[in-house]
């Protein structure tokens, strides 16, 4: 017998033996009879004949039977998948070391005396750093004031889920005594900040925005929590966020806009934004999985920066989709969001997609000796910056628009037109570009089918999924519901087409080092939430009083080209100053 007929037998001849179990007949009915099993063809969009069906009668309800077993198995939340997504493609993994909370140079402006508090509240952390240091004003003070401020205004915007006053007061007084006794450790040491709920806090409650979890106390600190408790910052607040991570709306209501209270701060970092804006805290952290940082950002009129996917450890925070969910810091200017993410990026050998690449921030110049902002260490010439084309000259397009609806798309495109000659003048040699021709839309139920695995036994769970706030067809419970009719054929052969995607934004990227789009952006915010991208959305001008923004979106890792670019650009404008004004 040659080789390739002896293998030939062996494979026959193991294989017998489970295919003839399989159609040994049974003494009870199938649950899932031929008849079902067509039916559910329909669904996945299948058609097998009606042989293949009964063939596979046996082995579908032997995988039933399996479910129902793992149903039984208590798995606990905070469980990861065994498996691991990397946003980088094979052989280029970065290189270097991650140094979290390494002295980095920023600009220390010059804070004016007797400020007031209510202008001494929306101070970016830059300008708060340089009261503390000098001990103009001392941690417990500006803690008082915050919390005063989430006290008044809480309510109003429904952004509060709990005010950690206890231990806000101990960690400011702490931070007192250290920078009196010349143990000074930084630039957000003693600078009060909120939470969104969805990050661990020891012996504190964490909500996740959802009824069914709103006594929910988790006996660990978030490594994101944790890395700011090493720096210095001190808690003040946990912060609203759509019910698991949906929108704006939770089980305490609407989360609302500082700059229009009748409308929504958007989500799902809804109150991280919406606090931050209304300089209710110092800063705050929020988290992304497909626009939740940048909506919030954008809507609120903060700067938000989504870091690289993987560049943050999701120890400790609700998981929505673990492929996709990002944590990074919305502040009220770019410095802080680098300050903030120098201080909690890195690995911690709790989260493996955590990748240990540096960050690396000199795109400032040291600030004139009066203090001062400082200056782009190098043009902006040196660049290779893109532009959306399309979203530029059809931003806020409409088929049937109304007259106020053109006026407010001539509006848009003024002012983003506007914006890119800033850019321009800042000599940025701008290109134009498109993204990549790629049906990602089709990816995007990934998200959907973690989501409800995430929140299985939720979703069984009718009278608790009964509870969540929304049960429209848009929100969680329908979803969780229909995602449980995603084959896991489907899911595989969708992240194989991710990575193809990835390639496709690594080809565009290879050309441009940012690309500039209207934030929240229609065309690039689904594929660079797919692709790991980092991006960051500050404010670029008001319509009708409500803040607009531009996005840049930069390379894998490089947050640092990302936010010099952002600095730019908000140098030159005068937007970040402009903040609501509450009563």
């Amino acid at each position: 017998m040659n080789r390739r007929r002896f293998f030939s037998t062996l494979l026959a001849a193991g294989a017998a033996a489970p295919v003839l179990a399989q159609q040994q007949p049974s003494a009870t009915p199938p649950r899932i009879d031929r008849l079902r099993l067509d039916a559910a063809e329909s669904i996945f969009g299948v058609d097998f004949n009606e042989a293949e069906e009964q063939m596979a009668l046996n082995s579908v309800n032997r995988n039933l039977d399996s479910y129902e077993q793992l149903r039984k198995l208590n798995i606990p939340l905070d469980t990861e998948p065994a498996i691991t997504f990397r946003p980088y493609l094979p052989g280029k993994k970065p290189t270097g070391k991650a140094t979290p909370g390494a002295k980095l140079k920023f600009a220390r402006p010059v804070v004016p005396a007797n400020l007031k508090p209510e202008e001494i509240a929306f101070l970016p952390v830059t300008a708060l750093a340089t009261l503390l240091e000098s001990k103009r004003i001392t941690s417990t003070e500006l803690t008082k004031m915050y919390l005063d401020r989430l006290k008044k205004y809480g309510e109003t915007l429904h952004c509060v889920v709990t005010l950690t006053e206890e231990l806000a007061l101990k960690q400011a007084a702490d931070a007192d005594a250290e920078i009196k006794a010349g143990k000074y450790r930084g630039p957000l040491h003693g600078i009060p900040w909120g939470a969104k709920d969805l990050l661990a806090t020891k012996g504190i409650k964490t909500t996740w925005g959802a009824t069914p979890y709103k006594d929910q106390i988790i006996d660990v600190d978030a490594t994101v929590v944790e890395r700011l408790r090493d720096a210095g910052a001190v808690l003040v607040a946990k912060l609203s966020m759509g019910a698991l991570a949906q929108g704006g709306v939770w089980f305490g209501g609407s989360t609302r806009n500082p700059w229009n209270t009748e409308r929504s701060s958007s989500g799902s970092s809804a109150g991280p934004g919406a606090a931050t804006a209304a300089g209710l805290v110092g800063f705050a952290i929020g988290t992304e999985t497909l626009g939740s940082i940048i909506s919030p950002s954008v809507t609120n009129g903060v700067t938000g920066l989504r870091p690289t996917y993987g560049r943050v450890s999701r120890y400790g925070a609700m998981a929505l989709s673990w492929t996709m969910d990002k944590i990074g810091p919305m502040c009220r200017s770019v410095e802080d969001c680098v300050l903030v993410l120098n201080a909690i990026y890195g690995g911690d050998g709790k989260d493996d997609t955590c990748t240990d690449a540096p960050f690396e921030w000199n795109s400032i110049s040291a600030p004139p000796s009066g203090g001062g902002a400082g200056k782009p260490a190098e043009p902006l010439a040196s660049l290779r910056i893109g532009y959306i084309e399309r979203e530029f000259t059809n931003a806020g397009n409409n088929n049937n628009p109304t007259d106020a609806q053109r006026q407010n798309a001539t509006s848009r495109q003024q002012m983003y037109g506007e914006a890119l000659d800033v850019f321009r003048k800042l000599g940025a040699k701008l290109g134009p570009m498109a993204m990549p021709d790629f049906p990602a839309g089709a990816v995007g139920f990934v998200l959907s089918a973690e989501a409800a695995a995430a929140f299985d036994d939720l979703t069984r769970n009718k009278e608790q999924l009964a509870s969540l706030t929304g049960q429209s067809p848009g929100d969680w419970p329908n979803t969780f519901r229909s995602s449980r009719f995603i084959p896991a054929v489907e899911y595989i052969r969708a992240m194989r087409a991710r990575r193809l995607l990835m390639q496709e934004m690594d080809k565009l990227m290879s050309q441009y080092d940012v690309f500039l789009s209207p934030a929240p952006g229609s065309s690039s915010l689904q594929v660079t939430n797919l692709t790991g991208h980092p991006a960051i959305a500050l404010k670029s001008g008001f319509i009708d009083n409500l803040p607009m923004a531009i996005m840049v979106t930069g390379r894998l890792y490089d947050e640092a080209t990302v936010c010099r670019v952002a600095l730019a650009y908000e140098q030159a404008t005068e937007w970040h100053k402009r903040h609501p004004t509450l009563t």
